[in-house]
C-alpha cells in the first residue's frame, strides 16, 4: 500500500483526502515510479478545492509535477533505479498524478532527472519553471534579444511569472514584472525585476494600439491583460502566452498585428514535444540562478496539501510549493 491525495465525486460532491491505495489499483503505464517530491500548482489546487472541469475522470490523484525514482521498468530507455521526472501529458487530469507516494506511467512521458539540481530544486521548477523557459525560448525564436528592449510578465508573483522574471534576469534582459499584490515589490526585486508595475498597468483602455512600451512579454491572465500587453508591444515584438488565470476570452483587434508585426505565440506545456522538453530542461538546469530558487520555494507535506490547495486560489502563496513524499521534509 502507499498513501495518496485522493479526489473523489461521489452523490453530486467533491471531496479530497489521504488515502492509502493498493498499487495494483495504479493505471496502466510501462514504468513504475517511486515518488520523492512533487509541487503544487495552480492547476493542481483548482482540480483539490473543485475538482471538475480539470479533473476529467474519478478518482484521481492530482499532481501535475513528479520526480523520484524508477522501481520497474518495461520501457527500454530506463531502469530501476534511475532518477527521473515528469510534468504534464495529463497527469493529475486524466491519468493519476504526483501527489502521492507511487506513480506509473508511460515511459515516453519521462525525463531523466536534470545534472546538477537536487530533487527540491527540480520540483521547485516543475511545470512553472518548464512553461517559464518555453517563453523565453519562444522570445528568442522571435528574434528578442537582451539588445531589444525591456520584457513585461504579469502574474509575477505567481509560479510561472516569478520563474520567468527570474529566467529572464538571469539571461540578461530587463525585466518589468506585474502584480496585483502590491506587498510582493520587495520579493520580484529581488527575483531582478527592474520594475515593479501594478495590475491596473495593463487596465484595458479601449484604444486599439497603446504606447509602444516593452519588446516582449509574457503572459500567464489572458483576457484583457493580454489585449493590452499585446496593443503595448514595440515594432517586431513577441508576446507568448501561457494562462488564462484572468480570462480565456481575448478582446483586441487586429491593429498590433500588422501595424506593428507583433507575434502573439502561444504556450503548451502539457502536450510539448519530448525533443523541446529535453531542451527546456538542458537550458533551466544551465541558466537557472540556484541561490534565486531557493528564495522562491517554500516546503510541504503530503497532508498539508489540501489545506495549502484554497490558499493558493486565493493569492496567498508566492512562488512555488515542493511537495515531499517522505515522512519528513
Amino acid at each position: 500500500m502507499f498513501e495518496a491525495l485522493m479526489i473523489r465525486h461521489t452523490n453530486g460532491a467533491t471531496t479530497t483526502r489521504l488515502e492509502q491505495v493498493d498499487p495494483a489499483s495504479l493505471p496502466q503505464g510501462d514504468v513504475t515510479v517511486e515518488v520523492a517530491q512533487s509541487s503544487l500548482n495552480y492547476k493542481d489546487a483548482l482540480a483539490i478545492t473543485r475538482g471538475a472541469p480539470v479533473v476529467r475522470h474519478f478518482p484521481m490523484i492530482p499532481g501535475i509535477d513528479l520526480a523520484g525514482r524508477v522501481l520497474h521498468s518495461d520501457d527500454p530507455v530506463f531502469r530501476p533505479g534511475d532518477q527521473v521526472l515528469a510534468t504534464g501529458w495529463g497527469l493529475g487530469e486524466k491519468h493519476w498524478g504526483g501527489l502521492a507516494r507511487m506513480a506509473r506511467l508511460p515511459g515516453r512521458w519521462l525525463l531523466p532527472h536534470p545534472a546538477g539540481l537536487s530533487g527540491r530544486q527540480v520540483m521547485g521548477i516543475g511545470t512553472a519553471g518548464f512553461t517559464a523557459m518555453l517563453c523565453v525560448m519562444a522570445l528568442e525564436d522571435g528574434g528578442i534579444t537582451p539588445a531589444s528592449g525591456p520584457i513585461i510578465v504579469s502574474g509575477a508573483g505567481g509560479g510561472v511569472g516569478g520563474m520567468a522574471v527570474m529566467l529572464l534576469t538571469q539571461l540578461g534582459y530587463q525585466v518589468v514584472a506585474v502584480t496585483g499584490r502590491a506587498q510582493l515589490q520587495a520579493y520580484l526585486t529581488s527575483l531582478g525585476a527592474a520594475e515593479v508595475l501594478p495590475r491596473e498597468a495593463l487596465a484595458p483602455t479601449g484604444r486599439p494600439l497603446e504606447k509602444a512600451r516593452w519588446a516582449g512579454g509574457i503572459d500567464v491572465a489572458g483576457g484583457e491583460m493580454l489585449a493590452t500587453m499585446c496593443a503595448s508591444i514595440t515594432q517586431g515584438g513577441t508576446v507568448a502566452a501561457c494562462g488564462l488565470a484572468g480570462d480565456m476570452a481575448l478582446p483586441l483587434t487586429v491593429a498590433p498585428f500588422i501595424l506593428r508585426n507583433v507575434r502573439l505565440q502561444g504556450i503548451d506545456s502539457v502536450m510539448c514535444p519530448r525533443p523541446r522538453r529535453m531542451t527546456a530542461w538542458a537550458r533551466l538546469a544551465r541558466d537557472i540562478d540556484p541561490t534565486r530558487l531557493d528564495s522562491m520555494l517554500h516546503d510541504a507535506t503530503l497532508a498539508e496539501v489540501p489545506d495549502l490547495a484554497p490558499r493558493l486560489l486565493a493569492g496567498h502563496i508566492r512562488g512555488r510549493t515542493v511537495v515531499h513524499l517522505s515522512a519528513s521534509k
